[in-house]
């Protein structure tokens, strides 16, 4: 899934690690994705732990979309912060799925993630065919 994805493979998101229900992915905060407070903006953090939580939801093979998901704002994160977004599943029932994912610099807590995920009747990713 994360080989077709062109929106975060343009913003230079990494896959580092992906495993059953869990994937961990890599940004770099560059200077286009900083707002006028000159910290990133929060859609970028977003879709990174959205990316993260998609790779997660989708290693099990039907196609997975997002139901919902929330996130908190922890802290700032700044042009050159190295930002690692990891995914683990919560819980599986039926054809849905709760997914945590924290972003962090370092050690520090930049975003924590809820997703809720739906999988797709009838359908498989590209990589489970």
């Amino acid at each position: 899934m994360f080989a077709a994805d062109e929106a975060s493979r343009a913003l230079g998101i990494e896959l580092l690690d992906q495993g059953e229900g869990t994937a961990a992915l890599r940004m770099t905060v560059t200077p286009t994705m900083v707002n006028g407070h000159k910290i990133a903006h929060g859609g970028y953090l977003f879709l990174l732990a959205d990316t993260a939580f998609a790779c997660a939801c989708n290693s099990h093979g039907p196609v997975t979309v997002a139901a919902g998901a929330d996130a908190d704002f922890i802290a700032p994160a700044y042009e050159g912060d190295v930002l690692v977004a990891t995914a683990r599943e919560r819980t599986r029932f039926g054809r849905s799925g709760i997914y945590d994912v924290s972003v962090l610099r370092g050690d520090e807590v930049i975003l924590e993630f809820r997703g809720r995920s739906r999988s797709i009747r009838g359908t498989t990713t590209k990589e489970s065919r």
